[in-house]
């Protein structure tokens, strides 16, 4: 005889996701409960488990999820804007917007959600870091396809732009958590872009 299928989920897991993310996007990984998780969510621990396994399991996959939705404009820049300066400026603005949205939690899950951690999350933090870092690197090699083409000096110092507009980005999520506005974020784009080599 056949396996009996199971019960289909009563919940749409797509939309329980988003809201699992948000509540690590507010309150950070370590922070957020199984208990803040699944009444968030609307579903019970069970449920959680059997859908998503444990509670870094779901974290995992909303850091993925956030990527791929929320945070996916820094992609986008990089990847369609002909000039490294265009897509770095795109990234700056953007992130004034996107940090500064009331429609969601302020600033960047990545660069957030593992900040004051404890020894026993540490793997959540390295995780986040190669996110990071991945994205200085995509700005760095954005910044040397303007050097190579003859569109900044062909002696700018790539690797220290690239650390620095890392920065840029990433006090502009710690602003924005602290109430600046996008008026206020645009503003440190700006001045961000004057430091662009001619």
């Amino acid at each position: 005889m056949g396996r009996t299928p199971g019960r289909p989920r009563a919940f749409d897991r797509d939309e329980a996701l988003e809201k699992a993310l948000v509540e690590f996007w507010r309150h950070g990984y370590e922070t957020t409960s199984v208990a803040g998780l699944t009444a968030a969510m609307g579903i019970r621990p069970p449920s959680l488990y059997a859908a998503f396994g444990d509670k870094r399991k779901l974290f995992g996959e909303a850091v993925a999820h956030y990527q791929a939705t929320h945070g996916a404009f820094t992609t986008r820049a990089l990847a369609e804007e002909p000039t490294g300066r265009q897509a770095i400026e795109r990234v700056l603005r953007e992130a004034a917007v996107n940090y500064s949205d009331p429609a969601h939690p302020p600033g960047c899950l990545i660069i957030t959600a593992g900040a004051n951690h404890s020894p026993e999350a540490a793997e959540v933090e390295e995780e986040l870091r190669g996110y990071r870092v991945a994205a200085k690197q995509a700005f760095a090699d954005r910044i040397a396809e303007d050097a190579d083409a003859g569109r900044i000096p062909a002696d700018s110092d790539v690797e220290g732009l690239a650390t620095f507009y890392a920065a840029t980005v990433q006090g502009m999520s710690r602003q924005s958590q602290d109430g600046a506005t996008r008026e206020e974020l645009e503003r440190v784009a700006d001045l961000a872009m004057k430091a662009w080599p001619l």
